[in-house]
């Protein structure tokens, strides 16, 4: 026993002698050790960023780390990385010995603000308050401070995963929200009409706010704002990885998953096949498949949903699925709404995810060798669309928000919208009814329809003057004569929409000048510099413009 402890001992001196010792040419050699290996290993990752961007900020911070604490280089090295912009890329700031501290509440973002959504019992008065500064700056600056800090997908990533960096107190004072690094923090918070000052003192090193699928949920020890009087559908059994209730008021079947992953009694083949049966057996008139909270898993596992969902005659209807997205779908839930929009009648409601439609994920721990600090690098191509399909996000097709008040309330505006959604010739993707029309031939239909949809609120959601400069730049890329002569239609049919879309006018002079018609293509590309003066798309048609006026 003497011998053991003897050992252990030696270990723990070892790793603080370890934490002690990393000098500042140390850290100088990790950083030079995560560019030499992206550029050696992960050059796939330049994708929303370039080479020349990653290596002038790594030599910053090599220039700048002297004259930095631990805690200041760790943030930029997460910056560094989180230019790459893929969630399972980053640098967890949970790492032993170098763990960063926690305040002690947990923020969300509602649609009519920041609120402290839960928080110690030590701190009442802040559940439930609107965030309006930290340490006296608004929260809007502060928020636009620590992103950099953030792995962000895209903004729906960040507001669900990354708007609590402001818990960090080492975050704060790299990113020069406070002047020093302190153990307290305070935030300026509104409730019941009253604006106020709230000092937070960061938890003991190692222990961290308690959330479970973001939110924290009421206990001895800690305080949520929503009334516990009752639960809402989507925050019942959250033990659970997914379960299953049928309202016989409305004859709905309603899911809610929240991981990908199997329960221990029961697979998520076996979940879903015995669902199916119960859907064909009740009076069911809808099926809703609650994703907001599902945050991804073993995404091998959304071929059983996906073959249930087919085979269902009765439910693969439109009107008849919805799937219910949001701000924390991510990962390889992403896959399967990806799935489920490529195989399935389906409808979403609620908030765009927080993934990328394609994207590189799964990520492998690259070893720093001084520090021994985990950068998670991801080495894995997921695309389940074509790559001009590609987006930051799937879009809800009926767009759904929740304020404070009703998710303190145990209101759910989102689930509430799938339920009474009725709109029986409603297009969940209207651009390949678009399409479809087209290509049949039904001009005059598409001149009637086109304008209605446009106006009609329940096509809010979509934005028609993008798809369509998407569909004419895809015919005008083929380079063949009748698809050139197909993207002056279509670019002249959304003008004849949208009147001031310099975007059409640009595109519109390049397939003159793929068709030979050259004074058309000025007369065009002359509009659309008027349309923007000083923007990208003017600039890019004043290029082309000098270039056939040579």
């Amino acid at each position: 026993m003497k011998k053991i402890l003897i050992i252990l001992n030696l270990i723990l001196f070892s790793q603080l002698w370890s934490q002690e010792t990393v000098t500042t040419a140390q850290w100088q050699e990790d950083l030079r050790f995560i560019q030499n290996t992206v550029h050696k290993d992960y050059l796939f990752l330049f994708v929303k960023t370039t080479k020349d961007i990653f290596d002038a900020e790594v030599e910053t911070l090599y220039k700048n780390i002297p004259n930095l604490q631990e805690h200041e280089i760790i943030v930029g090295m997460a910056r560094i990385i989180s230019l790459f912009k893929y969630g399972h890329t980053y640098i967890s700031f949970h790492q032993k010995p170098f763990e960063f501290s926690q305040l002690p509440f947990n923020v969300y973002e509602f649609n009519d603000g920041i609120y402290i959504q839960g928080a110690h019992k030590g701190y009442p008065e802040a559940v439930g308050a609107k965030v309006i500064a930290v340490e006296g700056k608004p929260i809007t600056e502060v928020l636009k401070a620590i992103e950099p800090t953030v792995e962000v997908e895209n903004s729906q990533y960040f507001k669900a995963y990354g708007i609590n960096n402001i818990r960090y107190p080492e975050v704060l004072h790299a990113q020069k929200i406070t002047k020093t690094l302190q153990n307290k923090v305070a935030l300026t918070l509104e409730k019941n009409g009253k604006v106020f000052t709230q000092s937070f003192t960061a938890l003991a090193k190692g222990e961290r706010v308690p959330t479970h699928r973001g939110f924290v949920h009421q206990n001895e020890n800690w305080l949520d704002a929503r009334d516990q009087s009752t639960t809402p559908l989507y925050l019942q059994h959250l033990d659970k990885i997914y379960f299953s209730e049928y309202l016989a008021k409305e004859k709905a079947m309603y899911i809610r998953h929240s991981r990908i992953a199997d329960e221990a009694e029961e697979s998520t083949k076996d979940f879903y096949t015995r669902v199916f049966k119960d859907i064909e057996t009740n009076d069911t008139e809808k099926l809703i498949i609650d994703l907001r909270l599902n945050g991804g898993g073993n995404n091998y596992l959304n071929k059983d949903v996906i073959k249930g969902l087919i085979k269902s005659e009765k439910i693969n209807k439109i009107g008849k699925l919805f799937v219910i997205i949001g701000k924390r779908t991510f990962s390889a839930c992403q896959n399967l709404v990806n799935e489920i929009d490529n195989y399935t009648n389906v409808i979403f409601v609620g908030e765009p995810t927080a993934e990328n439609i394609n994207f590189w994920g799964d990520n492998r721990p690259v070893t720093l060798p001084n520090s021994g600090i985990d950068i998670s690098l991801s080495y894995l191509w997921w695309q389940d669309k074509p790559a001009l399909e590609n987006a930051d996000w799937i879009a809800p097709s009926v767009p759904v928000t929740m304020s404070f008040e009703e998710y303190a309330s145990n209101q759910d505006p989102v689930l509430e919208a799938a339920l009474t959604f009725n709109a029986p010739d409603f297009k969940p993707r209207p651009m390949d009814y678009v399409v479809s029309l087209y290509l049949s031939g039904q001009t005059q239909k598409l001149a009637e329809e086109l304008p209605k949809m446009i106006q009609d609120p329940l096509y809010a959601f979509y934005d028609f003057e993008k798809g369509l400069i998407v569909v004419g730049n895809i015919l005008l890329q083929s380079g063949r004569v009748p698809q050139i002569q197909a993207s002056i239609q279509v670019f002249s049919m959304i003008l004849g929409l949208f009147p001031n879309s310099a975007t059409a006018y640009k595109y519109l002079g390049e397939s003159y000048i793929a068709a030979g018609e050259t004074q058309k293509a000025k007369e065009v590309l002359k509009k659309a510099i008027s349309l923007d003066v000083d923007g990208e798309i003017g600039k890019s048609a004043k290029e082309i413009l000098n270039s056939i006026t040579l």
